[in-house]
């Protein structure tokens, strides 16, 4: 039997623990959320440090990657020094590989026709892999990582203007704390203001990121709207649905009602093949979640 364990500076209501077979062998998969608890998240780290085949870290990023560079998150720091056993996954490795895989397929399949649409991305340089993927299926892309990060309502409207706007930003902002810049415990199950962006919610015909930043400032009416993402519960779909959205996509796969986030996935990954997830090619991380059978879920409303 294996035991993965996401640890997520997030709220303890999205909890979540499945038991599940792969390739004849039992796993048991949990999310615990720390309720945005710096001190409490790190005891846990500790005490899960060699007792566990995989630690996933959830609602905070160990790493930046955007292009050719990847920033480190300073504030991460203190939590990746608190595990010194177990392997730890915290979902971008898996990220770069999994999301534009995910876009394509459902392309390949007909579901959603990208050509044309305009796609606003909640934070591009988390998800910059995706971001690529849908410019080359003729998106165009709406940057939104001023606003989603620092409240600003500003848009870049390119992904060569994200790099330079990153070089410029990045060494500065990942030296601040992380629950500045991501809804972190209960922050992430409300939304904080469905006025102040609404135009730009408006403006898209696709919305893809991170759910905690997609609900962050989540307008009332989502009317026809196709929504591209990851960690959603099962009020999270009703909500969704509430608001008019026609189709939601999660590009990880669904357990018991709950699509978890890439760094379970990773850290999953991570546990059946032994190694840590940055020694993982992109070729090895699709090679085992097509042997898992995990396809993007696509719900329409």
């Amino acid at each position: 039997m294996k035991h993965i364990v996401s640890v997520s500076l997030g709220s303890s209501t999205r909890d979540h623990r499945v038991e599940v077979n792969f390739f004849n062998e039992k796993f048991i998969i949990e999310r615990i959320g720390m309720d945005g608890d710096y001190n409490k998240f790190i005891n846990t780290l500790k005490m899960l440090d060699g007792k566990v085949d995989a630690i996933g870290m959830g609602g905070i990023n160990l790493f930046l990657p955007v292009r050719n560079h990847t920033y480190k998150i300073r504030s991460a720091k203190p939590l990746v020094k608190a595990v010194t056993k177990t392997p730890v996954a915290d979902g971008s490795c898996l990220r770069r590989t999994l999301e534009p895989h995910a876009a394509l397929t459902i392309n390949q399949k007909g579901i959603v026709d990208f050509h044309g649409k305009k796609v606003m991305i909640t934070c591009a340089v988390d998800r910059y892999s995706l971001s690529e993927a849908l410019v080359s299926l003729g998106c165009s892309i709406i940057c939104a990582d001023l606003i989603f990060v620092l409240g600003i309502p500003l848009v870049i409207k390119s992904l060569n203007t994200l790099n330079r706007v990153a070089r410029m930003f990045a060494p500065i902002i990942t030296k601040l704390p992380f629950d500045m810049l991501y809804p972190t415990g209960h922050r992430e199950e409300k939304v904080e203001d469905p006025y102040k962006f609404a135009r730009f919610y408006h403006d898209a015909d696709i919305i893809a990121g991170d759910f905690n930043y997609i609900k962050r400032y989540m307008p009332d009416n989502l009317k026809n709207k196709i929504v591209i993402t990851n960690t959603v519960t099962k009020e999270n779909i009703e909500e969704l649905q509430s608001r008019g959205v026609s189709i939601l996509v999660t590009t990880t796969p669904e357990f018991e009602g709950r699509s978890f986030g890439t760094n379970v996935i990773e850290a999953l990954i991570v546990a059946i093949l032994g190694k840590p997830a940055e020694k993982i090619t992109n070729e090895e991380y699709i090679s085992i979640c097509t042997k898992l059978g995990f396809e993007p879920r696509v719900i329409m409303f």
